[in-house]
């Protein structure tokens, strides 16, 4: 165990430092840019190392995973569910789920508002888009970005935070056009839902340096701190 400790605490300061370069070379704070580890699969063990490290924010993909763990770490980490969320498993990560990266359809943002009123509380989301159009992902089509924005500011009981994206798996200059784009859907969006609507969710181990320098303000890592999923 203290080699494991060491490694993770090791591999999440190298993470940082790249953070910090890219954030450095686009010109913007490092302050600004939230790590989220993923730590999907990963045992309790793991996620208590790294918070012993200093991590803050974890990424889940699955809500009986996120339920499980948010009963055992208790206060303090952030749990953020980035994974597909189903309507009728909406109810289980409430109050549990710092925030929801995965909003996907106008009916999913009824039933969050409609549980979350239910619960007197407000729920942090951002909002999926599938940015390349790729068959085997969720998300909002790009043209209709600024159709679900509208509907996610008339609900009272939502806070829409931003936009999420999973690209295509390509190297950094191939994939950063869909960064880009990410980005200017953002800008738009923004004239409706007003300066808090900020966060670009997009990067994640392979990729968040040059997400990072195409505007990422929250970037999911998981390899690079855990190590490869078995």
């Amino acid at each position: 165990m203290p080699d494991r400790a060491r490694q993770i605490a090791e591999n999440i300061e190298s993470v940082n430092n790249r953070i910090a370069g890219a954030a450095r070379r686009s010109g913007r704070n490092p302050k600004d840019i939230t790590l989220i580890a993923v730590s999907k699969t990963k045992p309790i063990q793991d996620i208590e190392l790294a918070i012993k490290a200093g991590q803050v924010d974890f990424g889940e993909n699955y809500v009986q995973e996120l339920v499980a763990k948010s009963k055992a770490l208790g206060v303090g980490p952030r749990l953020h569910m980035i994974g597909h969320l189903q309507r009728n498993k909406v109810k289980q990560v409430l109050g549990r789920a710092y925030s929801i990266h995965t909003l996907d359809s106008e009916k999913l943002a009824r039933e969050l508002d409609r549980r979350a009123s239910w619960n007197g509380i407000s729920v942090k989301v951002l909002i999926e888009v599938n940015i390349a159009s790729e068959e085997s992902k969720h998300g909002v089509d790009p043209g209709n970005v600024k159709k679900i924005v509208e509907s996610v500011c008339s609900l009272r009981h939502l806070e829409p935070m931003g936009l999420m994206a999973v690209p295509p798996f390509l190297p950094d200059e191939q994939v950063r056009p869909y960064f880009r784009q990410l980005r200017s859907l953002l800008e738009e969006a923004k004239k409706i839902a007003g300066p808090q609507f900020k966060e670009l969710s997009m990067g994640m181990s392979n990729d968040f340096e040059a997400a990072i320098e195409e505007g990422a303000t929250m970037v999911r890592v998981g390899t690079a701190i855990f190590g490869a999923r078995r």
